[in-house]
């Protein structure tokens, strides 16, 4: 679904097949890193932001423990690859939430090459 969800948005927006692909992908694997991470019954929010020159993804979720993500590996080594830029913000444990909210966010230019 998520797959589906970013190639729709990004095709209607007019991002280039290779832009929307190298979105995909580093989407999926920022998903299933914070899958692996995320507390029972937790949910993954995404948001796009898109303009003239990039497009910004955002993907949230409540992890169980406060070591943060494993941002090694070569998963990680293709998200970078993929994206113009990368953060990962962690916060305090959430007692509310039970957990440990995250930030993933990237960003990938319209051209593919960070211009």
């Amino acid at each position: 679904m998520l797959r589906a969800l970013t190639e729709t948005v990004l095709l209607t927006a007019d991002f280039t097949i290779d832009v929307v692909i190298d979105t995909r992908v580093a989407l999926d694997e920022v998903a299933t890193t914070l899958i692996t991470a995320a507390v029972p019954a937790a949910e993954i929010e995404c948001e796009f932001h898109f303009d003239e020159e990039l497009v910004r993804v955002r993907a949230t979720a409540v992890t169980a423990s406060d070591a943060g993500l494993v941002e090694h590996g070569f998963g990680w080594n293709l998200v970078r690859t993929l994206t113009d830029s990368l953060s990962v913000t962690g916060e305090d444990f959430d007692a509310v939430r039970c957990g440990y909210p995250v930030v993933v966010e990237f960003t990938k230019h319209r051209g593919g090459d960070g211009e």
